[in-house]
Order: structure tokens, then sequence, then C-alpha cells
């Protein structure tokens, strides 16, 4: 009898691990930026393109699939190695608010073991409390569901993300108040 039951709890805590969905794996950081959010925006949106393979020096090539400028809409492809691991992606930009928000999204691909292509990324900007020439940036990137391949390395994945949330903010601080912004 104590064998069936536990046959059974190890059956079920295997299926819960693996064919139910994973929780989203999401890393958050903010950073006062003392330079004013028109500044701070256009580094992260209006320029995106020249600007965010300094701010992820993991992105290894970066190309508009949309003419025009940085708008809701705008689709791109990046080659991004990370840890040794070479990833394809497209996104599109979601939410284009100027001197407040900018917002894109990765759009799925057949053979993403990672599923890193269901990303999201989110730039909050709001004034900072002490100051107006001062702006809080907050950044969320969230992957909204491990491949169950992934998920026994949950836990590790999470930090990482978590650290190259807090990464890239500080590397956008950097390079805007070094006068390195375009």
């Amino acid at each position: 009898m104590p064998f069936k039951i536990l046959r059974r709890s190890v059956k079920h805590g295997l299926k819960t691990m693996f064919l139910s969905p994973s929780k989203p794996v999401v890393g958050r950081s903010s950073v006062i930026i003392r330079k004013p959010a028109e500044e701070v925006f256009r580094f992260i949106g209006e320029d995106f393109f020249e600007n965010y393979p300094k701010w992820s020096p993991e992105v290894k090539n970066l190309k508009a699939l949309s003419d025009g400028p940085v708008r809701a809409g705008t689709l791109a492809r990046q080659v991004r190695v990370d840890f040794g691991y070479r990833s394809e992606s497209e996104f599109r930009v979601l939410e284009f608010q100027k001197y407040q928000r900018f917002v894109c999204a990765g759009v799925g691909h057949v053979g993403d073991i990672l599923r890193m292509s269901a990303f999201r990324c989110v730039y909050d900007l709001t004034e900072a409390p002490f100051s107006e020439s001062c702006t809080c940036v907050a950044f969320t990137f969230e992957i909204p569901e491990l491949d169950f391949m992934m998920r026994p390395f949950e836990k590790p994945v999470r930090i990482v993300i978590q650290k190259g949330a807090e990464h890239s903010l500080w590397n956008i601080k950097g390079l805007i108040e070094r006068g390195k912004a375009r």
C-alpha cells in the first residue's frame, strides 16, 4: 500500500512539474538617471537600434525589419550570444509612449527550445520625485513560460534573468550619464 501512494505522488509531482504551465520568469529593476525623461526616452526608444547593442553587449546583430522611425508596430530581428548560447529572435514594439513607456515583445518561431522568442520587455519612465531633471526607469523582462526541457533549470534561469535586468539598467544609466547617448 505505501508503494502505491508514493508512486501516485511521484507521478503526480512529475506531471505537475513538467506538463502544467510554469510560472512566468520575471526580472525587475529600477534606477534613477540624472537626466530628463526626454533624453532617457530618446536613448531607449527613439534611438533604439543604435543604442540597444551598447547597453546589451550580448546583442551581436540587430536589424530593423520595418521602415521609418521606431514606433508601435516596428518589427526587428536580433542575434544574441548569452553565456555561449546563440539565439535569434524577432520582436515587435508594442507600445511607444513618448517620454513614458517603451514595450517590445518577441514574436514566436519554431525551434526556439528556450522559448526566448516569447519575451516581453517594458521600460517605464517617470519623473523622479526629488528632481524634475532626473528620471526613474523601471525595467521588466518577462518570459511567460519556460519550455518543459528548461524547467529543471528554472531557479538558475530566474537568477540570470534578474541579474540581466539589473545589468541592463545600470548600463543604460552609465551610458546616458556619461554622455555616451546618441
